[in-house]
């Protein structure tokens, strides 16, 4: 019998997942940010996922690499030799999948990775074939959840995954079909990915009364923190697992 995924397992607070690591301290999805989240205490992560020219999974946000790096371009024109040159921040390169979970691996206590698949440009790809089989290939299944806001690629994953639990992500600014997650029934999911505007005691009550956990994200406001916490979400997404930890007093 495969092992119990620990995001599924209840807690007496909320769990602290720390948003592209502890981005609020180091550089986001980097090495030094997943680490740091652990060092300051973050129960895990969220990372973001999509493929490089050359097919490795690496971990970066954007499509570009503009934004995140002292390069430019297309990260799925890139090849992963390219990707390697760039700094990412403070000297930090832009990882592998691979080498996230190998680099969480060695934690006292299971360090949970909620993985973003991000190919939106592309969503038909194979980037979450590709995803499900470096997990695969780690055997860290249980400590792993899958997200995206596309609910047609987390369809995807659970056809080839039904054992890893996933996420649907939404926000106010999305259409109303993908805002009120009308394509739910037909989307095998255990996790509802609300940003915080929709958080109340009523919104996780209802989400929780149709079976659904909810993680909400990006929770950086220590209001906002105690408010979803009193508000009964299973996790809270933010850039300062420090800051989350002070707020919840754990």
């Amino acid at each position: 019998m495969p092992a119990m995924n620990h995001w599924l397992h209840q807690a007496d607070r909320p769990l602290i997942i720390g948003h592209r690591g502890a981005s609020a301290h180091a550089p986001e999805n980097t090495l030094a940010a997943f680490m740091l989240a652990m060092a300051q205490g973050a129960d895990g992560v969220e990372l973001d996922v999509m493929h490089c020219a050359t097919g490795e999974v690496v971990v970066i946000h954007d499509d570009t690499v503009d934004r995140t790096t002292n390069g430019t371009g297309w990260v799925r024109k890139m090849s992963l030799a390219e990707l390697r040159e760039l700094d990412a921040g403070d000297g930090e390169r832009i990882p592998t999948l691979d080498e996230v979970i190998a680099a969480t691996a060695g934690a006292p206590r299971p360090f949970l990775l909620n993985i973003e698949v991000k190919n939106y440009a592309t969503p038909f790809d194979g980037l979450e074939r590709s995803v499900v089989e470096v997990v695969r290939r780690h055997g860290c299944e249980d400590r792993v959840l899958f997200s995206s806001f596309n609910p047609l690629a987390v369809r995807r994953l659970a056809q080839l995954a039904p054992d890893i639990p996933r996420g649907i992500l939404y926000h106010h600014d999305m259409p109303i079909h993908l805002r009120e997650v009308w394509m739910a029934p037909l989307v095998p999911h255990e996790f509802r990915h609300p940003d915080i505007g929709f958080i109340t005691p009523e919104f996780v009550a209802k989400l929780k009364a149709q079976g659904k956990r909810v993680n909400t994200w990006t929770v950086n406001d220590r209001a906002d923190i105690a408010r979803a916490a009193a508000s009964g979400v299973h996790g809270i997404i933010g850039d300062s697992p420090l800051t989350m930890r002070e707020v919840l007093g754990v």
